[in-house]
């Protein structure tokens, strides 16, 4: 018989929103936990995996980007967006402290404090999105308007045109 999943403090926080979700599980045995990966292991097309990053501003305001997992965050838009006249990603032994996750692991959700949260517009045309429920081999299927809902987030242009 399977294990069942631990709950995340993610999803711990939609439930307390009431908004809907669905837990998704991969096995991280092979190492494999980028995104793309992460969407072939959970059957899913790649453009509705988000993966979160974070950034610090010229202002010293950190932020949190989600992107679709194929695409690169475009600096001069994520600035552009939160009102900086430049931001920068944060180094990957900052992500635990500022925001309680590892790397590969970080959910918009539940985070050690609130930041300001930015969507890539292009999520606002998907019914769904998956993104990390807050530890690796775990991800979350909700609607973009609840994640904006639950992050206090909002949809901006964050990635360049192919």
């Amino acid at each position: 018989m399977a294990k069942k999943a631990a709950k995340t403090n993610a999803a711990r926080i939609l439930d307390r929103e009431k908004i809907d979700y669905e837990p998704l599980q991969y096995s991280t045995d092979d190492g494999k936990i980028d995104g793309v990966s992460v969407a072939a292991k959970i059957g899913v097309p790649v453009e509705t995996v988000y993966k979160t990053l974070i950034a610090v501003g010229s202002s010293r305001d950190h932020y949190v980007f989600l992107v679709p997992v194929a695409e690169e965050l475009d600096l001069k838009m994520a600035a552009k967006a939160c009102g900086e006249k430049k931001i920068e990603m944060v180094t990957v032994k900052e992500i635990l402290p500022l925001t309680g996750y590892v790397r590969g692991g970080c959910s918009p959700l539940g985070m050690k404090k609130p930041f300001k949260t930015f969507v890539a517009q292009q999520a606002s045309r998907l019914n769904a999105i998956i993104v990390s429920a807050g530890k690796v081999g775990a991800q979350l299927k909700l609607e973009p308007k609840d994640l904006l809902k639950a992050t206090q987030g909002e949809f901006a242009e964050l990635t360049a045109k192919p």
